[in-house]
């Protein structure tokens, strides 16, 4: 996405919110809309699933969404402010479209669309239809939003639905006697986490609710966030902390002491709890997941629809039970799977309640605290950080510039250590002969540069990735996200 541009990203529409509301995200919705009734996915008239997050931004763009789809000729049902799996649970459950109005865990500035075909999320092909639509609704024009009426009374049967299919499987009071911290920010999964903790028998602690958005990136937790969460660990004593980015598809997650479990280790507690035969996860999760786990590993590119692409030919190929998960947490599930004796319903979309949900159940089942159940995993450290407001002309110079030679890659990281090798499946990866790794991406949905680093040590993974995040900033002419 080039400075204020509207674009599809690793996981559905982004931009700023201005430019959404100034016609694109109508257009959009108005597109995806013609594009279900020209494939015959759904009848004119037909329903269609519309639910939003807590930005400043969402009701008028949700507004626009209504008004796009009651215009093509569909009924939307407007099920209000949930997490975005909870809405795609009732639309793969029911076989109805739906829209998401969302912008995850980017800044409050910004917003986006998420789109679902009545199997599930759409593919990079799809995308591009939907796109090439919304030129041609673009040209058509949309109401004025002052024209617009407000948003009718929420439909909570998406919410309930979702809740029920997790007390259903988790049934026994794992969390009896334990001190559990809800970190509520502006998420719109913690309600749904506070009942489901208390469900487990978990005494509950309110924490940090804000009247205002926070974008909480669960990929790179900010030094302020860490610190907050180990002072009201150590303060009321709290076994674990829970929450989720701002539209509940991504988990995070604290042990006792406070410390943020990542992502991937979240997945990959998931997927031995869970018996994955194939696990699917991006070369942005730590390079540690390999088959010494039992389960075959399937390397893709960032982004939730790489993801989904390749759990599907994973079932084709006749495994049994496949996951996904990315470096942010969020974990798909490709296949029905055992639960606690019973099945769970197939969800390949980005989830955050079943990960966490599966390492309280692990760490029970083990009688370990998170932290050791963690460290058992025995995964080299790894890190992540970014440079905001970098623009992308600037993303795409600097990956140009090292891709053309190992000697430039060489000179970048000079007197960071000796490179072994380099990996381009999405962005550059680059290994060194000590075990350490640096992986530079730019982001897929915002002006900004990400950066990861893996060591054995956690002292060399931090050096790692502030020598990434250094050269990155010092890297000429970065003038922002004006680009």
């Amino acid at each position: 996405m080039r400075g204020g541009m509207v674009a599809f990203g690793t996981s559905g529409l982004r931009g700023l919110a201005t430019d959404l509301l100034a016609g694109p995200g109508y257009a959009h919705v108005a597109a995806f809309a013609s594009y279900l009734l020209s494939s015959g996915r759904v009848a004119r008239g037909g329903k269609i699933l519309v639910g939003c997050d807590r930005r400043e931004s969402s009701p008028d763009l949700t507004r626009q969404s209504l008004a796009a789809l009651v215009g093509a000729g569909l009924q939307p049902v407007y099920c209000g402010i949930l997490p975005t799996p909870a809405l795609a649970f009732s639309n793969i459950t029911l076989g109805v479209p739906a829209v998401m109005v969302t912008g995850s865990h980017i800044p409050p500035d910004r917003n986006g669309l998420k789109f679902y075909r009545p199997d599930g999320e759409i593919d990079k092909a799809d995308e591009c239809a939907i796109a090439a639509l919304a030129l041609e609704a673009s040209a058509a024009g949309m109401p004025v939003l002052a024209s617009l009426p407000g948003l009718p009374s929420p439909d909570g049967e998406a919410l309930r639905s979702y809740v029920a299919r997790y007390k259903a499987a988790f049934a026994e009071p794992i969390l009896q006697g334990r001190r559990i911290g809800v970190y509520r920010h502006s998420s719109v999964a913690s309600d749904t986490l506070a009942e489901l903790a208390a469900w487990l028998g978990a005494d509950v602690m309110p924490l940090g609710e804000s009247g205002e958005f926070v974008a909480v990136d669960t990929e790179a937790i900010d030094a302020s966030t860490a610190g907050r969460l180990q002072n009201w660990s150590r303060q009321l004593r709290l076994d674990a902390i829970i929450s989720t980015d701002g539209d509940g598809d991504r988990p995070l997650m604290t042990d006792e002491t406070g410390a943020v479990i990542r992502g991937d280790a979240l997945g990959l507690l998931s997927s031995l709890f869970l018996k994955a035969d194939a696990v699917v996860t991006p070369v942005s999760s730590n390079p540690g997941i390999t088959g010494r786990y039992g389960f075959t590993v399937i390397r893709t590119k960032v982004g939730s629809p790489y993801v989904l692409e390749e759990m599907d030919k994973a079932v084709a190929q006749g495994f049994k039970r496949v996951l996904g998960f990315e470096a942010n947490g969020g974990l798909l599930v490709g296949t029905p799977v055992e639960v606690n004796g019973s099945a769970l319903a197939a969800l390949p979309t980005r989830d955050s309640i079943l990960p966490i949900l599966c390492a309280f159940s692990a760490a029970h089942a083990a009688r370990l605290p998170l932290s050791e159940l963690v460290s058992d995993l025995a995964l080299p450290v790894c890190l992540s950080g970014r440079i905001e407001n970098f623009a992308r002309g600037n993303s795409d110079r600097l990956m140009a510039k090292l891709r053309i030679s190992t000697e430039n890659i060489r000179v970048f990281l000079s007197d960071v250590g000796i490179v072994s090798r380099v990996e381009d499946i999405d962005g550059i990866q680059i290994h060194l002969e000590d075990g350490g790794m640096i992986h530079l991406r730019p982001s897929g949905n915002a002006p900004e540069m990400r950066c990861y680093a893996s060591a054995p040590t956690g002292e060399r993974a931090a050096a790692l990735l502030q020598a990434g995040l250094s050269r990155i900033e010092q890297f000429p002419d970065n003038n922002g996200a004006g680009d």
